[in-house]
């Protein structure tokens, strides 16, 4: 994994690091690892990331074959607090 700094910008280049890092599952398998797992909690672990993946799956055909409606989007904040009818609050700089 690579990440180039650009003028000397040290924290976006950390930032975008992380991001990539937590896009390839690191973290979560740097948290897994800590610890000594027994191959039979393996398995069973690997089997129920793989049940919930297939039915995550299946949920996402099913709304995009239009058999099941799609869940409906919480409204977010505007700066003022208020529900402005968007999916998300708007990013605060």
């Amino acid at each position: 994994m690579q990440v180039f700094v650009r003028d000397n910008n040290v924290d976006q280049a950390l930032r975008v690091l992380k991001k990539k890092m937590q896009r390839e599952g690191i973290f979560r398998e740097m948290k897994r690892r800590r610890f000594y797992e027994k191959p039979s909690e393996q398995s069973a672990r690997e089997k129920s990331e793989a049940l919930r993946r297939s039915r995550k799956m299946a949920r996402k055909k099913a709304i995009f074959d239009g058999s099941i409606a799609a869940p409906r989007k919480k409204p977010g904040l505007d700066a003022n607090g208020k529900p402005n009818g968007r999916g998300r609050p708007p990013r605060r700089m």
